[in-house]
């Protein structure tokens, strides 16, 4: 979500041939990873291989400086002109303007990501980045302190990344600029405790947290996946309310944070393709008390995204769900699908990239459409944005 604009409205509805001289060189080493894997990154876009560290402490230990300053701009029909909202036909806005301070290695780690940002999603108004900031996770949107007492085994503890969902939180994170229908129903960020544990090709974690950042520790959520060759990876997703929820906020859906949402994720890696499929059911059950009605969504998404060479990439989602109980990503709808192409280029640190995206969706009634009149069943995005990751 975040999903700032989503969680307000949803809230409140619910080559050649080689010569022989060539053939017997030594083949060229593979591209640089980076030491650090936080904040996690999708791609097409890749992390600094060589970022800047300090040495500290009596032992020297290494502790990683990043960021990403990135900004955008936008054009599309059917904008709402909402005062406050900067969805405007038009609009030039900073994306990212944050540091990432971590640890990574030893028995005591810690992770800080500190600065503003905006949460563009698809089918809502955009919020820009000077709203977006305070009214979602605020200049720390995510902060944690992680304990290592095994290879196999940690215990982390703050502000974490959500395990729901195949898109992340941030812009640069992910395949596309914005983020998708399915996303808009996920929470982002929980306050919490999660464990991991891995043996061999099996990963598992388990998380007690605030779900849709509600600062109300009754969630639990869990992730098991399952490495089935270098090219294959399989993922079973689970998180729900275990209690009852009456707080509501700009980040907290009220229907949504008192259901429970489901994934299964498939990714499949090969050469230059990065193939992720993924299926996903939410459920808000009834509740008296609260003023609660049963609701439910289920929707499936396909991201994919092929490398020309190592710097030009191609991006790609298509995705539909719907809903009854008009509980969905876009109010008042039934049932809606998109498609979002982004094309992406990056030379070291440096990238740029374009998209273009279609929001489709039946059954509006109300001001719970799409637009300034809130009546509208369609909407087509431009957006690029650029800047540098460090």
């Amino acid at each position: 979500m975040r999903k700032l604009g989503s969680f307000a409205i949803a809230g409140a509805i619910l080559g050649g041939a080689a010569s022989a001289n060539a053939q017997d060189m030594p083949a060229p080493p593979p591209p640089m990873m980076s030491p650090v894997s936080t904040p996690a990154m999708a791609g097409p876009l890749s992390a600094n291989p060589n970022p800047f560290f300090m040495n500290l402490g009596m032992l020297g230990e290494k502790v990683y400086i990043g960021g990403a300053v990135t900004g955008l701009g936008l054009v599309q029909n059917e904008a709402t002109k909402a005062p406050g909202s900067f969805d405007n036909p038009g609009a030039l806005d900073l994306s990212n303007g944050q540091v990432f301070i971590q640890k990574v290695d030893g028995f005591f780690q810690y992770y800080i990501q500190a600065g503003e940002y905006s949460l563009p999603s698809l089918g809502f108004p955009y919020v820009k980045a000077s709203a977006a900031t305070p009214g979602s996770f605020g200049v720390v949107p995510q902060a944690f302190v992680k304990i290592v007492p095994a290879d196999n085994f940690s215990i982390m503890a703050g502000k974490l990344p959500t395990l729901v969902g195949d898109e992340y939180t941030f812009t640069f994170e992910n395949m596309n600029i914005a983020r998708g229908l399915l996303w808009n129903l996920e929470p982002a960020v929980s306050r919490g405790v999660q464990g991991n544990y891995s043996i061999g090709p099996l990963n598992f974690s388990l998380s007690v947290n605030d779900g849709y950042y509600s600062d109300r520790w009754n969630w639990i959520s869990g992730l098991a996946s399952w490495t089935i060759d270098k090219e294959n990876t399989l993922a079973f997703v689970g998180a729900g309310n275990m209690g009852r929820t009456g707080f509501a906020g700009s980040a907290t859906p009220f229907f949504l944070n008192n259901g429970s949402i489901y994934n299964v994720i498939f990714t499949h890696s090969d050469g230059p393709w990065v193939i992720s499929p993924y299926f996903q059911y939410s459920d808000v059950p009834a509740d008296r008390q609260l003023g609660i009605t049963h609701a439910s969504t289920t929707g499936g998404a396909v991201l994919v995204s092929y490398a020309f060479d190592d710097n030009f990439k191609l991006a790609g989602r298509v995705e539909y769900v719907s809903g009854t109980g008009s509980l969905i990503s876009l109010p008042g709808s039934k049932d809606a699908w998109s498609l979002t192409i982004t094309p992406t280029y990056q030379f070291n640190n440096l990238f740029v990239r374009a998209e273009y995206s279609y929001v489709s969706v039946s059954g509006t009634g109300g001001c719970f459409g799409i637009g300034p009149t809130c009546s509208a069943s369609s909407q087509s995005r431009g957006m690029l944005e650029t800047g540098v990751l460090f």
